[in-house]
C-alpha cells in the first residue's frame, strides 16, 4: 500500500496535531463538567470523522509506485489546436469502405483527445476563410459532442473553388503566440486535417508562423488519388491534393501523414516514426485500487449522525423553551 496525498505530508500532518490538540482541550472540558457518556460518545464520532478525512486525504492505494499516472503540472500539459478543413472537398466518400473523409477526420480528432486528455485543446476550422470554433480549453469533455458532429459547411456549388489551405493561417499565429504568453512552458501541437484543395482558383495563402512556436504535430491527409465526385456540386471527381498538403506541412514544420481510414490514427504515425510531441500519459492499470472512498463514507456517516442528534437537540429545546413561555 502506497499514499498518494492531495496535501503534502507534512501539512497534513500538522492538521492532524492539531484536529487532536483540540479535541483532547474539549474532552477535558467535557470531563470537567461532568457531561453525561452519550456526550462523550458524540465526542468520539466527531474526532474519528475528522481523522477518516485526513486518512481519506491521504490517499491510500494498493499497489507499486511505478504503476502511477505520469502526468505532467498544470500549465507544463500540451496546447493542442486542430485545423480542420470543412470545405466541400471534404465531402467525398474515397476513403476505405467510402467512407467520407470529414468522417476519417473525426475519429482522427476523437483520437487525438484519446492521446492527450489531459491537454488543452482548440479547434480552428476553414474553407474559404476560418472560424475559431473551439478557444483553447482544457474541457475535453465538451469539445468531444462538438467535433463529433463536425460535418463540412453548407455551401453554394462553385464555393469548391474558393478552397484556400492556408485560410487558417492569421488565426493559427495569433492562437499561438497567445498560448505560448499564457502557457510558456506547454508544447504546441498542430494538427491540420484536410484534402487540399485540388478545385481552387484561387491564390492560395501561406502559413507565416513564430519561429519555434510549433514543437510537434502533423499534417492529415484525406483522400485517394482516385478521389470522387463532390455531392451537391459539378465536380465529377475530386482527388486529393496532397501537394498542396505537403507544402503546408513544410510550412508549419510537421511530418505529412496521408489517411485512408485504414489504420488508426496512432499506429500509422508510430509506423512512421513521426514526432508528435510528449508521449500520452501512462494510465494505471486495472489491479490499482484507490482506497479513499472508504475512510470518506465512514467520515460522511458519522457527520450526518452528528448533524442528525444537534437537529434534535436543536427540536428538543424549542419545545422546551415553547411549554415556559406557554
Amino acid at each position: 500500500m502506497t499514499l498518494q496525498p492531495v496535501l503534502p505530508l507534512l501539512l497534513l500532518g500538522a492538521v492532524a496535531a492539531a484536529i487532536v490538540v483540540a479535541r483532547v482541550v474539549a474532552l477535558r472540558r467535557l470531563t470537567a463538567a461532568g457531561r453525561t457518556r452519550a456526550a462523550l460518545l458524540r465526542w468520539g464520532g466527531v474526532t474519528l470523522a475528522a481523522l477518516l478525512l485526513l486518512v481519506a486525504a491521504a490517499r491510500p492505494v494498493i499497489g507499486s509506485d511505478d504503476q502511477g499516472i505520469v502526468r505532467a503540472a498544470g500549465d507544463g500539459d500540451p496546447n493542442v489546436f486542430i485545423v480542420v478543413d470543412r470545405s466541400a472537398d471534404m465531402r467525398v466518400e474515397d476513403l476505405a469502405g467510402d467512407k467520407e473523409r470529414m468522417a476519417g477526420a473525426r475519429d482522427d480528432i476523437s483520437a487525438l483527445i484519446d492521446r492527450y486528455p489531459d491537454a488543452r485543446f482548440a479547434v480552428i476550422s476553414f474553407a474559404s476563410r476560418p472560424s475559431l470554433d473551439w478557444p483553447l480549453s482544457a474541457d475535453t469533455w465538451s469539445l468531444r459532442p462538438v467535433t463529433s458532429a463536425m460535418t463540412p459547411y453548407a455551401s453554394a456549388p462553385d464555393a469548391v473553388v474558393q478552397t484556400n489551405v492556408g485560410a487558417a493561417g492569421n488565426v493559427l499565429r495569433y492562437q499561438l503566440i497567445g498560448a505560448r504568453q499564457q502557457f510558456p512552458r506547454a508544447q504546441n501541437l498542430v494538427f491540420y486535417l484536410g484534402a487540399g484543395a485540388s478545385e481552387t482558383q484561387v491564390p492560395q495563402r501561406q502559413f507565416e508562423l513564430p519561429e519555434g512556436a510549433v514543437d510537434g504535430g502533423a499534417v492529415l491527409g484525406y483522400g485517394s488519388a482516385d478521389g470522387g465526385p463532390i455531392p451537391g456540386t459539378d465536380v465529377a471527381r475530386s482527388a486529393i491534393d496532397e501537394q498542396a498538403l505537403r507544402g503546408v506541412a513544410d510550412q508549419i514544420g510537421v511530418p505529412y501523414v496521408p489517411r485512408d481510414g485504414t489504420t488508426p490514427l496512432a499506429g500509422v504515425l508510430q509506423d512512421q516514426g513521426t514526432v508528435i510531441g510528449p508521449p500520452p500519459p501512462v494510465a494505471a492499470p486495472a489491479g490499482r485500487i484507490e482506497l479513499y472512498w472508504a475512510p470518506a463514507i465512514g467520515a460522511a456517516i458519522l457527520v450526518l449522525i452528528e448533524l442528525y442528534l444537534v437537529l434534535l437537540e436543536f427540536r428538543r429545546t424549542r419545545l422546551a423553551n415553547a411549554d415556559v413561555v406557554v
